[in-house]
């Protein structure tokens, strides 16, 4: 039945979306072929015939001449501004040799000027065999400008000796607890190659980028997401969280933000975050805060992600927490206490079935939380016993499905057969009834929801090798994948009243797209292209053929 009875009472709509094969999300009416929106809110849904009586003369009329709809995309997980920042940098993912990387570098240093940094880059070793990239390939083409490149799943990157000098590590810098100066096995000098927490000295140097750039950072990252369609993401921060909040409010004030943003802030500001709620609320249905970002672990390419097993690859290591656990549990059950939101992120089996364990302590323990909708970041690799307790405990897993088609080059290599079986475990955790949910890890892995789309439906691996799928047993539905990017998004960030779904009372947050995502074959799913996207009713995003 269309979805008019329920919106009889509502204000006549301003704008009419016509000839359209809409995937609404609502399980109730799934595909319409209209819908009528009044003040950036849908008031009705159905077929032409009927929504067109909300229309009245003044009425704008879309028509969409026949193209597909879908609710606006939600992204679970990104670094926002970093995103914006790398999109103007140097660019590294797709180097394919080492003598790729340092050309690109090179030619990067040349447009500069002395002393500013090289950052960014989102560099993948294993696009040339796995060698670490070492600071003497750059720094004889880098002698002036401090270098910082990120692998792309940013838990370590390569200084140069210029960089290693500014943070003062050298040959007897011992690694701190939770990361890892590389260092010569012959000199025992650092390589250049930081993980995880041995990145912290280098970013104490770093110089504040300032209001104007970070500024120029969200614009960047903002045309870009809704050029993608995107109209909302969950930014786990880049500079610190608190920055890239103001960044934002900065943006709303001035009248620059036109997609909706979710912020959060580390898990160890926590104290200030509920004072700055005390004093400010929570935001509003464009912009909000109230979460809080936490690290058990490092990550699968790094081989710092923590394992109950050695890695096969490096068998001196099963990874680590690169939080100490004791003070991460105290800051976890602190914060759920305070009323706080907390998604954590968690790679390897041992560190996912360690927060599992924390998150029920929390519900046991603690007092109840309206803001207890736990999340898990990543939930990569799981025991086979973690995968029905994200039902159980009510604990959202917040995966990255670009992810499964990237790291599935070589992550058997990295874990053995056995470990892969549960690894990006899409199809078992929908079946064990958790409420999956999707984005990208932006910078660490293209924003686009089509390839994650793409990715979660093909398991396809970028090399090639995988045509049927890599662990193909782990594929979803299309219309699954949809849902996590859409409805299931917009519960993990308490707007599920409110967005992830086009239905009458919803606001009118939607995109068109070149092709019927249900129609095509899956493998052409990446080739999708978006054409248009609004937000509450207002074209924010128009492709130019």
């Amino acid at each position: 039945m269309l979805a008019l009875a329920a919106c009889q009472n509502q204000p006549a709509a301003d704008t009419i979306v016509l000839n359209a094969t809409i995937w609404t999300g609502n399980p109730e009416q799934p595909l319409v072929s209209a819908m009528a929106i009044s003040a950036g809110k849908i008031v009705a849904a159905g077929d032409e015939k009927e929504v067109r009586k909300r229309a009245g003369k003044a009425n704008k009329i879309i028509n969409l001449g026949g193209k597909f709809v879908t609710p606006g995309f939600i992204d679970n997980h990104t670094h926002f501004l970093s995103g914006g920042h790398n999109l103007a940098s140097v660019q590294l993912r797709d180097a394919k040799t080492p003598a790729e990387f340092i050309r690109r570098i090179k030619a990067y240093a040349a447009t500069l000027p002395k002393g500013e940094w090289i950052t960014g880059g989102d560099w993948d070793h294993e696009a040339w065999g796995g060698e670490l990239p070492r600071k003497e390939w750059i720094d004889s083409i880098t002698p002036g400008n401090p270098v910082f490149v990120s692998r792309l799943d940013g838990h370590m990157a390569l200084a140069n000796s210029l960089t290693l000098e500014l943070a003062g590590i050298d040959a007897e810098t011992p690694s701190p607890e939770g990361g890892t100066i590389v260092k010569d096995p012959a000199t025992g000098q650092p390589t250049g190659i930081l993980k995880d927490e041995a990145m912290n000295p280098v970013y104490k140097v770093m110089p504040d980028p300032g209001e104007s750039v970070f500024d120029e950072m969200f614009e960047r990252a903002q045309a870009h997401a809704l050029s993608l369609g995107v109209t909302q993401v969950h930014d786990v921060g880049s500079y610190g969280g608190w920055p890239d909040l103001e960044t934002y409010q900065r943006a709303k004030k001035e009248g620059r933000l036109k997609m909706r943003i979710y912020a959060f802030v580390p898990l160890f500001t926590w104290p200030r975050l509920a004072d700055y709620i005390t004093e400010n609320g929570r935001g509003d249905d464009q912009l909000h805060w109230g979460g809080l970002k936490g690290f058990v672990d490092g990550s699968l390419g790094s081989t710092t992600a923590w394992f109950y097993e050695p890695y096969n690859d490096e068998p001196g290591t099963s990874g680590f927490p690169v939080t100490d656990t004791t003070l991460l549990r105290m800051q976890i059950l602190q914060a759920d206490s305070a009323g706080l939101h907390l998604a954590i992120h968690a790679i390897g089996d041992r560190a996912n079935d360690w927060l599992l364990d924390v998150f029920a302590e929390a519900n046991e323990t603690n007092p109840p939380n309206p803001q207890r909708r736990f999340r898990i970041e990543h939930a990569q690799h799981l025991s086979r016993a973690a995968i029905g307790r994200f039902a159980s405990q009510n604990v959202i897993p917040s995966m990255q499905p670009y992810h499964a088609i990237d790291d599935g080059r070589w992550a058997e290599k990295r874990i053995g057969p056995e470990r892969i079986k549960t690894t990006y475990a899409f199809r078992s955790l929908l079946d064990a009834g958790a409420r999956l949910t999707f984005g990208s890890d932006w910078t660490v892995a293209p924003l686009s929801p089509l390839e994650g789309i793409y990715a979660a439906v093909t398991r396809r691996t970028l090399d090639g090798a995988n045509p049927g799928g890599w662990v193909p047993e782990q594929k979803i539905t299309v219309e699954e994948a949809l849902r996590c990017y859409t409805v299931n998004n917009a519960y993990a960030g308490f707007q599920e009243e409110k967005l992830g779904m086009l239905k009458p009372g919803m606001y009118a947050d939607f995109v068109v797209l070149s092709d019927n995502l249900l129609n095509i074959p899956p493998e052409d799913i990446a080739k999708v292209t978006v054409l248009q996207t609004f937000v509450e009713g207002r074209e924010v995003f128009r492709r130019n053929e």
